[in-house]
């Protein structure tokens, strides 16, 4: 089966291109993913940064189905995170373009998020597989730079984010407001 759909732009992709590294797999979701991704947003400390609240499994069903559209439509998206070693899903990461209310100065611009279970933090995967995915972003998404949202109390993920590339505080965290906008500029051609 094509990667492209018809009609769609030269090098448009419709789904997840299969991604490698060292310890892991990076793939389109299936819908066997799903326990797994219900089991991932229910979870009090993976939510607590992210989406506030755990997700019923319809909220989850919904994320998978909007992963796979983002491919579908734009071209990019979300990846499932595979351990090798297990062959077990332990997370997602990719961009996305969630048409938030957000300043203009990062509407149209890709959004990189990341989600890993909680068994597979801290062991250095969620850095592993966001090199690769920024990688392949920079070599396709055409985009001057990307964008990240991480709440001030996240200082794993504020750390992570930095390390990776994501140098320029767009907007700080406020007490009204206290997510922070973090920018990465693609490499020069």
């Amino acid at each position: 089966m094509s990667d492209r759909s018809a009609g769609t732009p030269a090098g448009h992709v419709r789904i997840a291109p299969r991604l490698e590294t060292d310890r892991l797999i990076l793939r389109p979701h299936r819908v066997e993913d799903f326990p797994d991704c219900v089991a991932m947003w229910r979870d009090p400390q993976v939510v607590k940064y992210t989406i506030g609240s755990e997700a019923p499994p319809q909220r989850t069903w919904q994320r998978l189905l909007a992963y796979c559209g983002h491919w579908a439509l734009l071209g990019f998206g979300y990846w499932a995170v595979e351990s090798k070693v297990s062959g077990r899903y332990i997370g997602e990461l990719g961009f996305a373009d969630y048409h938030r209310d957000l300043p203009d100065y990062v509407q149209g611009l890709p959004e990189i998020g990341w989600a890993l279970a909680v068994e597979a933090q801290g062991q250095g995967y969620a850095s592993e597989a966001l090199r690769k995915v920024l990688e392949w972003g920079d070599a396709n998404l055409g985009a001057a730079s990307t964008f990240c949202i991480i709440q001030r109390e996240n200082q794993v993920s504020v750390h992570l984010a930095r390390k990776i590339g994501y140098l320029t505080t767009l907007r700080e965290a406020t007490d009204s407001e206290p997510a922070m906008l973090l920018a990465r500029a693609a490499p020069a051609a």
